[in-house]
C-alpha cells in the first residue's frame, strides 16, 4: 500500500511540476539515457529499484531516457568516456550525445525523484540548442 501511495504522489508531482517538460524534450531526447551509477550492497539502490525501477521503463521518462546501470567499481564502457564516476550511490546522470547534462546524487524518495528527474530532463533541449549555436572550429 505504501509503495502504491508513493507511486501515486510521484505521478501527481510529475503531472503538476513537469507537464510541459515531456513535450519539450520529446524530440531531442532520442539519444538520452539515464545512467544509474550503483554498487553491490547499496541499500538506497535497492529502495529505488522497489519504488521506481520496476515502473521506470514504462513511464514517459523511461522512454525518453532509458535506464542504463553502471557499476562504479567496473571500468567505464567506451561510449561513456568522460563520465565522472561517483563514490556515492545511487547517482543518476542524464547523458545525451556523449556528455553529461545533469546529475542527481542519492535517492530522495519517490515523492521528490520524479520532479527532480523532470528538471534534469528539461535541460536536454537547452544543451542541444547550445550545441547547434556554438561555432564549429
Amino acid at each position: 500500500m505504501e509503495a502504491l501511495r508513493n507511486r501515486f504522489f510521484g505521478f501527481l508531482a510529475t503531472v503538476i511540476f513537469g507537464s510541459g517538460v515531456l513535450v519539450a524534450v520529446s524530440v531531442s531526447a532520442q539519444a538520452a539515457q539515464l545512467i544509474m551509477l550503483e554498487q553491490d550492497g547499496c541499500h538506497w539502490c535497492e529502495i529505488w529499484d522497489e519504488e521506481i525501477g520496476v515502473a521506470y521503463p514504462k513511464t514517459d521518462e523511461g522512454k525518453l531516457a532509458p535506464l542504463r546501470r553502471v557499476d562504479i567499481h567496473a571500468a567505464l564502457p567506451a561510449d561513456l568516456e568522460g563520465l565522472k564516476k561517483a563514490s556515492y550511490t545511487p547517482t543518476f546522470v542524464v547523458w545525451h550525445n556523449g556528455r553529461e547534462i545533469d546529475r542527481l546524487r542519492g535517492y530522495p524518495g519517490s515523492h521528490f525523484f520524479w520532479p527532480m528527474l523532470q528538471q534534469m530532463l528539461s535541460k536536454i533541449d537547452k544543451a542541444v540548442a547550445s550545441d547547434t549555436t556554438e561555432p564549429k572550429s
